[in-house]
């Protein structure tokens, strides 16, 4: 009973900061919809040259800001390590030893995603700064992101009961898991460039954004951007059509419930981006767009492992 209260007690502490490094994500994307990445200049770890700014502009407050709550994630980050290590010394199981891997993958990927931001303040590519590489930096950090939340993710979700990827799934379904998971990848991409894009080049009418997206001489970015809502109605689509493939298949009540979740917040996200892009994108629009992403993520991930969980008597 001892260690069943303390694997509770990690599992709500797993899901917090599961929680927390959402909106750390969040705030990040505030953070380059205001245009206030260089609100701390090209210094990092000091703001300006200072280590607490002196006489801030409101940008400065914002890119301050994030860099604290960023500060914070690492020592959540970092009791979570520490905890995960103390179960698996006191236990030595194979749920222990699953929470431990993710752990592991999550505080390595958490400071990959430092790492990234520092990247794009030292190189200058914040703010309305336009490189050949920002797009880049702007996927990297995309594909980052989702690698980061899918650890933790798996961290709250082995700590939460008795869970193993117990199945072992055929080809067929391995394929249809990967087109998903690189359909939202792909979505994903093409939203961050559209994003980037809408910054960069904004326009004062739906019907000027659209011009801009067929003019041959729009920057890449720009005629690129017709690319997210295209994948983003492909992809959803089918994911919708694997979640119920893979709730039929399993037919279990877990994988039942992450199926619908999953498709749930498909639609409200469709719904969203249609949303956002007639009100040309404001700040508040952006911001619950990336949160939805980032839960339709979770969701899909939670998915997956519930139904790789969910069919013990595929055991060969």
């Amino acid at each position: 009973m001892e260690g069943e209260t303390t694997f509770r007690k990690f599992a709500r502490y797993a899901w917090f900061a599961l929680g927390y490094n959402v909106l750390v994500i969040v705030w990040g994307v505030f953070l380059r919809a205001s245009r206030s990445g260089d609100g701390c200049g090209e210094h990092w770890l000091t703001c300006n040259g200072e280590l607490i700014p002196s006489a801030p502009q409101f940008k400065t407050v914002i890119e301050f800001s994030h860099r604290m709550t960023t500060a914070v994630d690492g020592i959540v980050m970092l009791i979570l390590l520490g905890w995960t290590i103390w179960i698996w010394n006191k236990s030595r199981t194979i749920r222990s030893r699953q929470i431990l891997y993710a752990a592991i993958g999550s505080f390595f990927f958490v400071i990959t995603e430092a790492a990234v931001g520092a990247g794009l303040v030292l190189t200058g590519n914040v703010a309305e700064n336009v490189t050949d590489a920002r797009p880049f930096w702007a996927m990297g950090h995309l594909i980052n992101t989702f690698v980061l939340l899918t650890f933790l993710t798996l961290t709250a979700w082995f700590a939460s009961g008795d869970r193993k990827f117990l199945l072992k799934p055929d080809t067929k379904t391995i394929l249809l898991i990967f087109l998903g998971v690189i359909g939202l990848l792909f979505v994903g991409l093409s939203g961050s460039l559209a994003a980037l894009s809408s910054m960069l080049y904004p326009s004062q009418s739906l019907a000027e954004g659209v011009a801009k997206d067929f003019s041959s001489t729009s920057h890449l970015i720009l005629r690129l951007r017709l690319s997210h809502p295209i994948l983003s109605i492909l992809t959803s689509v089918y994911l919708i059509f694997i979640a119920g493939w893979l709730k039929a298949k399993s037919g279990d009540a877990n994988v039942g419930w992450w199926s619908n979740a999953v498709s749930l917040l498909v639609v409200i996200q469709v719904l969203f981006g249609g949303a956002t892009l007639l009100t040309l994108g404001p700040i508040v629009m952006q911001l619950g767009h990336l949160l939805l992403a980032d839960a339709v993520w979770i969701a899909f991930v939670l998915l997956v492992a519930s139904y790789l969980n969910s069919a013990k008597e595929d055991l060969s």
